[in-house]
């Protein structure tokens, strides 16, 4: 029996092995199909989290270690499952176990790192500077000022220190001066501005004080608590805290400011009012005005200098300095006015203006006013004043948006109806560029916004009341409730409480203002109904914005204003219903982009008059037949294309013959070509079109003459109609065809400006000029490529049949192309043939991104040999005259970006961006060698490089001393 029993124990330990290995073997397929799917699902997560990176990245920002590390370990996950699928195709019976196994482990590791969690905000902040280095004009004469602010800023016994002097002397440029002076010399650990302005709200400027530390505050809104962590997180660092235009006293404790010169730290304010500073215990330091020889000169720098070649010009040019007492904001505003005058007479006739308007006031602010109202009465046209006048409705310090505030001047009748929206836009922003010329308004946000000075401002409110007219403007002071009844006065024109916290309105408010016509009330807290007794008395309303805020149904008495013009709701996303607009035959533009309206308001079909639709709402299901053709004005149409039910009928979009923007969708590609005939002639168009069933959100507003196709059939037989002068096309998920030329479109696509190719299965290269020779100049104006996610993209031009991967191109074809950019094309391994260069002149920006088989940016000598042109060995350069922007990332497989034997001359590069390219040894910049020493000279223009440290040490220069001189322009 125990021979027995040993027998038994010796088969299971036999057995139990064979079956294990039988077990694998047969199961090796199945494991592999498991891992297949889990990877699958890995590479969507991947996708959602490098998306989230993508859309929260920033100035700033960086991608946090966690996820960094994450993302590499799903690449190198998907690189050894690709291996050991290759092994899995080809493998033996012998080596099935040993696959078998490791097929489980990589399914072990995948189901792991499906199941690593992230937080919601996969970026952090870089460690931040000192603080914002800000933009300032040239200081003229306010240099004593500036030294004794200096002084007492690094006077161990000074903590506060205000800075005085009225509107408009130059306080702000000053402190701007000295905020960006402590950044450079690095004495403080923290420079902070904030910008106070008349509204003081305790609780706002702790949260822009721990805005500009990178803290976060509590997440109950309390003023002490947060106070105390404002006092914790300040004690921390030697700060200097600029508030600028202060106008209320304040408690240091409410606020949470520790007590200055404890620690070095430093509190300077800059006010109108002196008493303020010495009651918060301040240094004082009161600007002066200009002396009369920095009058002149800040003059004549914001004139003309012709005016110094004519004396008796000068001589009354002197008098006009003199009348703006020494003020740089009067000083400025004037000088601009005045600039291209030359006739004499129209001097004279300035400095008696001046004069007569100074002279016939008293009162500090009021004389300001008067000085700065000359620019305003020398606009001349009123209605160019009246677009002056109105940013006085924003908050102040506000950006105002140029873009918004045109739209606004359209809505008042400021800009006379030109024809096409488009002309009124352009005269638009010609006002708006007259205005920035005389100073009256200021550019900022690279020419997006501009802002109003505060003074400016005033003078603006001042000039409405001297008028007999009156705004009521409280707009972002924090209002809670609405002004009382008594305060909507019957005179009043123009009403602006937008940006405040106005959460109701009282049914006992009936403002009786029979000649309202503009009501702005934006951005408050409005919830559920506005009153019906509201809008009762407001007859002649012409302007009604309630933007942003969380109404969900308008009083049926809109219905009654039947001089409305405008009546603006975007971004209610409450809103659920909209009363009858049959009345409103007056309406000329009903925007309701991201509202949730379900269906269209009643009565739409009277509003005859309608230049302007946005009807952008996720619920609305339909736009009921017939009603579009009615509104036969329209020359702007937004319509949504998230909801896959909403169909926009060709024939109905076709009869708005002066529509020029267009946005929406096509389910069905006989209507988009039924649309597509209609806009073929000279009619001017803009659009957005979208034909597709795929649930994306491609929404831009980024280019004009623009068409989304994705998720549809747009080769073959039915071949997708495209406008003749489209200028921006971005295709995603339309995977039948294989080059941009087997649509018929694209041979004629001589005014296409942009185009985006993403997610197209089928794509493989660019242009095919294998099989549609005659079409070598398609695309010859393309100014910006954009190759993403294209799995089987091999090459961008293919010439020839049997041609190469990297086969030579005709010329003419990228001649005018300025950026090129491919991300994520697996099968792509060479990117420029050697023959194309001579096209790419223009070109200023390459990024490539994650091709994993990427080899070469330039094809080497061995294409060069392929076509019969020998091999030369002599070390030459080609030119890349325009390159600003080198970005090469995520490229395992770059060896080279050119041959050993050639440079690049890039004489424009602003910066070069090399990360996770292992095996790239070489960067072939080419350095001019300095006329005197011989040593090489990097280009003027550069400014960065950013290559970590390690692949910075094993990097190549063709210079010896290449390193040495480069070194200051890297960032690790």
């Amino acid at each position: 029996m125990e021979l027995l029993g040993s027998i038994l124990e010796a088969v299971k330990f036999l057995v139990a092995p064979i079956c294990t290995y039988i077990d694998h073997c047969k199961k090796l397929e199945e494991r592999m199909t498991d891992l297949k799917r889990e990877l699958e699902d890995l590479n969507c997560r991947k996708r959602d989290i490098e998306s989230t990176v993508e859309a929260q990245m920033g100035w700033q920002k960086e991608v946090k270690k966690e996820v960094e590390k994450w993302l590499e370990d799903v690449q190198r996950i998907n690189d050894e499952i690709q291996m050991l699928e290759q092994k899995v195709q080809a493998v033996s019976c012998f080596s099935r176990l040993h696959l078998s196994k490791l097929v489980c482990q990589k399914l072990e590791e995948t189901k792991k790192l499906c199941q690593c969690n992230f937080p919601e905000v996969p970026v952090i902040d870089k460690p931040s500077p000192a603080g914002v280095t800000l933009g300032t004009t040239a200081l003229k004469g306010e240099t004593t000022a500036k030294k004794e602010i200096l002084n007492y800023l690094m006077d161990d016994k000074v903590g506060m220190i205000g800075v005085c002097g009225m509107g408009g002397i130059g306080k702000t440029t000053i402190m701007k001066h000295i905020n960006n002076q402590l950044l450079e010399e690095s004495k403080f650990d923290k420079v902070i501005w904030i910008t106070v302005s008349r509204e003081l709200n305790i609780v706002k400027l702790q949260k822009n004080i721990a805005d500009a530390m990178k803290e976060n505050l509590p997440e109950l809104e309390d003023q002490v608590k947060w106070a105390a962590a404002l006092t914790d997180i300040l004690g921390k660092k030697k700060f200097v805290l600029i508030l600028d235009d202060v106008w209320n006293w304040f408690s240091l404790v409410e606020v949470g400011i520790p007590e200055p010169t404890r620690d070095g730290s430093k509190l300077v304010l800059t006010s109108r009012s002196i008493d303020l500073c010495m009651n918060m215990g301040c240094k004082v330091v009161k600007v002066q005005p200009l002396s009369k020889e920095d009058s002149l000169n800040l003059f004549l720098d914001n004139s003309e200098s012709s005016v110094l070649q004519d004396p008796p010009l000068e001589e009354i040019a002197s008098h006009v300095v003199d009348e703006c007492a020494g003020l740089p904001l009067a000083i400025v505003t004037i000088a601009r006015s005045m600039k291209g005058v030359s006739d004499i007479r129209e001097w004279r006739n300035a400095l008696e203006e001046l004069r007569k308007c100074v002279k016939s006031v008293k009162g500090t602010d009021i004389e300001v006013f008067e000085r700065l109202k000359f620019s305003y009465d020398h606009l001349q046209d009123s209605k160019i004043q009246n677009c002056f006048l109105y940013c006085s409705l924003y908050p102040e310090d506000w950006k105002i948006s140029r873009k918004e505030l045109i739209e606004y001047w359209i809505d008042e009748g400021f800009i006379d109806e030109l024809g096409t929206r488009q002309a009124m836009h352009d005269r638009g922003h010609t006002i708006l560029n007259k205005l920035e010329n005389n100073c009256l308004l200021e550019r900022v946000d690279d020419g997006n916004s501009v802002k109003i000075h505060d003074v400016l401002r005033d003078m603006a409110l001042y000039i409405k009341s001297k008028n007999g007219t009156r705004f009521m403007v409280k707009a972002g002071m924090q209002l809670r409730e609405l002004p009382g009844q008594h305060e909507w006065e019957e005179g009043l024109e123009k009403v602006s409480l937008m940006c405040n916290s106005i959460s109701e309105i009282s049914p006992e408010i009936s403002p009786k203002c029979q000649h309202l016509s503009t009501l702005l009330l934006k951005r408050n807290d409005f919830s559920m109904r506005i009153p019906e007794s509201f809008f009762e008395n407001m007859h002649e309303l012409k302007v009604l914005d309630l933007s942003y805020t969380n109404v969900e149904y308008l009083p049926n008495t809109i219905s009654n204003l039947e001089n409305l013009t405008s009546l603006i709701l975007v971004g209610c996303k409450k809103l659920r219903y909209v009363p009858s607009l049959a009345k409103l035959r007056a309406l000329k533009k009903l925007d309701l982009h991201f509202t949730s309206i379900e269906e269209i308001p009643d009565g739409m079909e009277m509003l005859v008059n309608l230049r302007y639709l946005d009807l952008f709402s996720s619920r609305l299901k339909e736009i009921p037949i017939g009603i579009l053709p009615r509104l036969s004005r329209l020359q702007f149409l937004v319509v949504s294309w998230q909801s896959r039910t909403l169909k926009i009928k060709g024939e109905e979009a076709a009869a708005l013959m002066k529509l020029e923007t267009f946005v929406g969708r096509f389910h069905e590609l006989q209507d988009f070509n039924t649309y597509i005939k209609s806009i073929q002639g000279e009619r001017p168009t803009s659009y957005k079109l979208f034909v597709g069933s795929q649930e994306k959100d491609l929404w831009s507003e980024s280019f004009v003459k623009d068409v989304i196709l994705c998720g549809c059939k747009i080769g073959g037989e039915d071949q997708i109609l495209l406008p003749n002068d489209l200028r921006c096309i971005r295709i995603s998920k339309c995977h039948d065809v294989r080059s941009l030329n087997e649509i018929s479109f694209f041979r004629k696509a001589t005014q296409l400006r942009v185009c985006d190719l993403i997610d197209c299965k089928g794509i493989e290269c660019v242009l095919d000029l294998s099989v549609f020779p005659s079409s070598s100049s398609s695309l010859q104006n393309l100014e910006n490529l954009l190759l993403s996610e294209l799995d089987r993209l091999s090459m961008l031009v293919k010439a020839e049949a049997a041609a190469l991967p990297t086969s030579v191109a005709p010329p003419g074809i990228f001649t005018h192309l300025k950026s090129l950019c491919i991300y994520k094309c697996p099968d792509m391994k060479k990117l420029f043939p050697f023959k194309l260069l001579q096209d790419l002149q223009n070109l200023e920006e390459i990024e490539v991104r994650s091709c994993g088989q990427m080899k070469e940016i330039i094809a080497s000598e061995e294409e060069r040999d392929s076509m019969g042109e020998g091999k030369d060995h002599t070390t030459t350069s080609f030119n890349f005259p325009k390159l600003r922007e080198l970005e090469l990332c995520d490229l395992p497989e770059l060896k080279s970006i050119c041959s050993t034997s050639r440079q690049m001359v890039c004489d424009s590069l602003e910066g070069i961006k090399v990360t996770k390219c292992p095996k790239l040894k070489r960067i072939p910049l080419y350095l001019v060698p300095d006329l005197v020493n011989g040593q090489p000279s990097p280009p003027l223009s550069l400014q960065r490089i950013e290559i970590n440290s390690e692949e910075w040490d094993e990097l190549e220069w063709d210079h010896p001393n290449a390193k040495t001189i480069l070194r200051p322009f890297l960032q690790y």
